[in-house]
């Protein structure tokens, strides 16, 4: 069933084309960390790659050809500066790029996860990508974990931080933050279905200072990973979507705070019936009511289970709202929207995938972190699965309907043409590019042109993204292979 179309934001759609797959050559790094004077990444900048005090955002497409390699992968970045992305400067990396550990495969899905931090402390962010498909020896499903090093050139070469054994499928998925509040990024990754933290700094060959591990005594299926500072008590903690065993009903919130050790015992989130919170398969950790605590946000895409039964709101997919505090996240507080909520564009209906992508980002520089929720499965008339995303206002009380955007590429005014299965707002980030203290949305739709998948970004105005100045790219512009590459399928976090 179609719903009615997405509000009156604007994005522009871009026509992608295929191109034989051209790669840059990595410039060869220093084989030390950078000059030692040099103070580490600000804590704002964890995706500043090339040092100019510009945020910058990294991109994948798991599902690439490369050499012939079906599904092997590849990242991008797209370096930010004074006036929005630098058009002439985009990169691609792939496993057959000169510096990168491995070499492509079939299935590797290099890019399958990614995310950004300083690991080496030597001022530059650097990049860390995972292949959850890599076969390591005769592992199969094994998956990696790589690093590319930031530099005053931006990412280069690489090393490998962590391989996996058969069907571990490391890479899958992988949160940044500072576990043990060192003032070192440490990272956290699921290895089966064990969680494993890797803690910083990290030398120049990928090897961590320490590994932890929390092994699954409760048949835990993780959804989804991130990190932030819940409790402010200046160690970041780890939030976990799961749900147990092969009972996808039961969806639950996981919060396992930071200590000097790094991640502790995980906890779940309740709700103001005393029981767990139900929870989603995506999640995202920022500030949102403009308080000290990062806030946590889960979407709910997936509908249709016999748990909806009590969840009303949980047609066509939900997103829940929970505040931090000083004593951690408040479920009993909860908030819980879906499109047929007061302000929210759209209708609420089976399927529509609504919280399939959940971005935090001041657009508007308030001081308030709106919420963006992707809804890629939206029907715009009669095309199916065409997608959109919604921007929902943050404020002190937390998100609200009130002044909620939507974008789609049947918007007016919009350069392009939704088509079925482009899947607009697959994934979404926000990310101040240009350093003026609002944060611009990037958005991915992984299913564009048959698969192919592109790329969006909009300007950040006084009342939020805007249409005006919005730049897109994809194939063409990368000089990638398009079949299939799902371009877009995640941002840097």
């Amino acid at each position: 069933m179609a719903s009615r179309a997405l509000g009156t934001g604007v994005v522009l759609a871009i026509a992608v084309a295929s191109a034989a797959l051209t790669l840059p050559t990595a410039q060869a790094a220093p084989a030390a960390p950078a000059a030692p004077e040099r103070a580490a990444a600000p804590a704002g900048l964890h995706s500043d790659f090339n040092g100019d005090g510009y945020a910058d955002v990294a991109f994948a497409a798991p599902g690439a050809t490369v050499k012939g390699f079906a599904g092997a992968g590849y990242v991008g970045v797209a370096y930010g500066s004074s006036t929005g992305i630098k058009n002439s400067v985009k990169k691609v990396f792939t496993q057959s790029t000169a510096g990168v550990p491995g070499t492509p495969e079939a299935g590797d899905a290099f890019g399958s996860s990614v995310v950004s931090a300083d690991l080496d402390r030597d001022g530059y962010a650097d990049l860390v990508v995972g292949s959850s498909g890599e076969k390591v020896g005769t592992g199969v499903g094994a998956g990696s974990l790589t690093v590319l090093w930031g530099g005053a050139g931006g990412l280069a070469v690489g090393a490998t931080v962590l391989d996996g054994e058969q069907y571990d499928n490391v890479g899958t998925h992988l949160a940044a933050g500072d576990l043990n509040g060192d003032g070192a990024p440490d990272l956290a990754l699921v290895r089966d279905h064990d969680l494993q933290s890797l803690l910083g700094p990290f030398t120049r060959d990928g090897l961590a200072s320490a590994t932890t591990e929390m092994p699954d005594m409760e048949d835990r299926r993780y959804l989804d990973l991130a990190a932030g500072d819940v409790n402010g008590d200046g160690r970041d903690d780890l939030v976990a979507a799961v749900h147990s065993g092969d009972e996808f009903d039961d969806r639950r919130i996981l919060i396992s705070n930071g200590s000097p050790a790094g991640p502790g015992e995980y906890t779940r989130v309740k709700g103001a019936d005393g029981y767990s919170l139900e929870g989603g398969e995506h999640l995202a950790v920022g500030n949102v009511n403009g308080d000290k605590y990062a806030d946590i946000a889960v979407g709910r895409a997936v509908d249709g289970y016999d748990s909806d039964l009590g969840l009303p709101l949980a047609k066509g997919g939900m997103l829940t709202y929970v505040q931090g505090s000083a004593t951690g996240p408040q479920g009993t507080r909860a908030k819980v929207f879906n499109q047929d909520s007061a302000g929210v564009p759209g209708a609420a209906e089976h399927s529509d995938g609504f919280g399939t992508s959940v971005a935090i980002g001041d657009t508007n520089g308030d001081g308030f972190g709106e919420i963006a929720v992707g809804v890629p499965k939206e029907a715009l008339g009669t095309v199916q699965r065409a997608g959109g995303i919604v921007i929902m206002p943050g404020t002190a009380s937390g998100p609200t309907g009130t002044g909620t955007k939507g974008f789609n590429q049947s918007t007016p005014d919009v350069t392009g043409t939704a088509e079925k299965g482009d899947l607009f707002g697959g994934a979404a980030a926000f990310v101040d590019i240009n350093k003026d203290g609002r944060s611009e949305l990037a958005v991915g739709a992984p299913g564009e042109d048959t698969g192919a998948g592109s790329l969006w970004f909009f300007p950040a105005t006084a009342s939020g993204p805007a249409a005006k100045g919005s730049v897109s790219f994809g194939h063409g512009t990368l000089g990638t292979v398009a079949a299939k590459a799902a371009l877009g399928s995640s941002f840097n976090r």
